[in-house]
């Protein structure tokens, strides 16, 4: 008897639940604007956007924040003042040649090789040629040359600023330096 009372409450229980159920219309929303967002076109003069202001540009003269500009510019005078003054900011302490060899293999050595000597993989099969070797004697690089090439690209090389960040490149300047050297012994 116990049982069957038990079976008839977990029955209209069941039942209960079930009948509330209408697939038909939707369930009450509390906070519709959760569920469906109002989208505001850009571009336009909407609610969101009546002072006219377009994209929300940044203000003149603010850099983003972990950023931080590189005063020399793209041109071969700033090139020469950057391979006569710019220094490392990084303490040769701080250098760790391991992880620098690892950037240096992934985005340097497949052309300038991994030895410093210009016969990187496409070198070998000729799909760039020209490449110098780090202990050219026609070729005094820098610390602020190899910095400045890194940043901008010069010849057929292209820029990795955007791969690199400026603690990175640093750390393949110093492995560069420490290469030619090898190369120069």
């Amino acid at each position: 008897m116990k049982s069957l009372i038990k079976i008839t409450v977990i029955g209209l229980v069941f039942i209960s639940f079930v009948s509330c159920m209408d697939d038909s219309r939707p369930n009450y929303q509390f906070m519709p604007n959760m569920y469906e967002s109002v989208g505001y076109e850009t571009y336009s003069e909407s609610q969101a956007f009546r002072s006219g202001i377009e994209a929300q540009l940044p203000v003149e003269g603010t850099i983003a924040r972990g950023y931080m500009p590189f005063e020399y510019s793209n041109t071969i005078e700033d090139f020469l003042l950057a391979k006569e003054n710019l220094k490392s900011p990084i303490d040769l302490t701080q250098v760790n040649l391991e992880e620098a060899k690892i950037l240096y293999d992934i985005y340097c050595g497949i052309c300038h090789g991994t030895k410093g000597d210009g016969q990187g993989q496409l070198v070998k099969r000729e799909k760039i040629l020209g490449i110098p070797r780090y202990d050219d004697i026609g070729r005094s690089i820098t610390e602020g040359s190899i910095y400045h090439s890194i940043y901008y690209g010069k010849n057929t090389m292209g820029s990795y600023a955007n791969q690199l960040s400026e603690e990175e490149s640093w750390q393949v300047v110093a492995y560069v330096l420490d290469l030619k050297a090898k190369l120069e012994k």
